[in-house]
């Protein structure tokens, strides 16, 4: 969503669970908050982070355009971003966290590129007058990259420590890192096995006996197709199938990990929460909600 306001008086502090860039067309504004204060000034733009408050204070008059990013779709974009050695979007979410830890940043990119950025904002504000549409969505994000584009590089990041997602194919998460190629037809077999019957007791030599491979050739197939072991990939269908559960039924975690496929419910709680990051427990408490 993007907006345009000619500012008049003091505001706030207000704050947003949106990250907000805020593009200084005219004149200028005293913003104010847990990071101190800054002048915003023609040319200038201020990156505040999701649930910073802040206060403005123009001084005479001010035209400032302000985009609102959901928080989750950075983290989205981030993951994308950064997909060769994020696992998933849990992952994902703490780099953001590290890597953009300022709560706010001052941009002086000048008066000439706000100028150059003017017809995007205006298109932007134009499109979110009536609110989200599916149709408006191609559009929006091609002007909200287009602007991006000009002002990322001027934010700063914070030093993280980049590392190689470990055992992602063992673990019970999306079916992220794998190589472009086309499906095998014993990879598309096993996972259609797997997800018409999340539940059964299948076992490695079990599917690998359905397709006529070796268990050991099996395991190398799906991870080549889908980023998961055979037994890592039933277990994040099994996960998707308590999940359901949870937020549509009545039943308890051991039920509901019971009709997924565990017998353990210690074993169905630890998967849920590798795949989920939090406990099943908290999925109900939060349906309840």
């Amino acid at each position: 969503m993007a907006d345009t306001r000619a500012l008049h008086r003091p505001t706030g502090p207000i704050g947003y669970d949106y990250v907000r860039l805020m593009f200084s067309r005219a004149g200028s504004v005293l913003l104010l908050s847990e990071f101190g204060e800054k002048h915003l000034n023609a040319g200038d733009v201020a990156v505040i982070g999701a649930n910073t408050l802040c206060a403005t204070e123009p001084e005479e008059s001010a035209t400032v355009t302000t985009i609102y990013l959901d928080h989750d779709y950075v983290v989205d974009q981030v993951f994308w971003q950064h997909a060769a050695f994020l696992a998933d979007r849990l992952q994902a979410r703490d780099f953001v966290d590290e890597l953009y830890s300022e709560p706010a940043q001052l941009l002086h990119i000048g008066e000439d590129r706000i100028g150059l950025l003017t017809p995007w904002l205006d298109e932007l504000v134009a499109l979110s007058v009536d609110g989200p549409a599916p149709e408006r969505f191609c559009r929006i994000q091609a002007l909200l990259f287009a602007v991006l584009d000009v002002v990322i590089p001027h934010i700063r990041t914070s030093a993280v420590h980049r590392r190689p997602a470990q055992r992602t194919s063992t673990l019970p998460s999306l079916p992220r890192k794998r190589r472009t190629m086309a499906l095998r037809t014993e990879a598309y077999q096993v996972a259609e096995l797997l997800r018409s019957s999340p539940e059964a007791p299948w076992t490695l030599s079990r599917l690998a006996k359905h397709v006529h491979l070796s268990p050991k050739h099996l395991s190398r197939v799906l991870t080549d197709a889908y980023g998961k072991t055979p037994l890592a990939y039933l277990t994040m269908l099994r996960v998707d199938v308590m999940a359901r559960l949870l937020r549509e039924t009545d039943l308890s975690v051991a039920a509901a990990g019971r009709a997924a496929g565990w017998a353990s419910r210690s074993r169905a709680s630890e998967a849920f929460r590798q795949c989920v990051g939090i406990t099943p427990s908290g999925t109900v408490t939060d349906s309840v909600r």
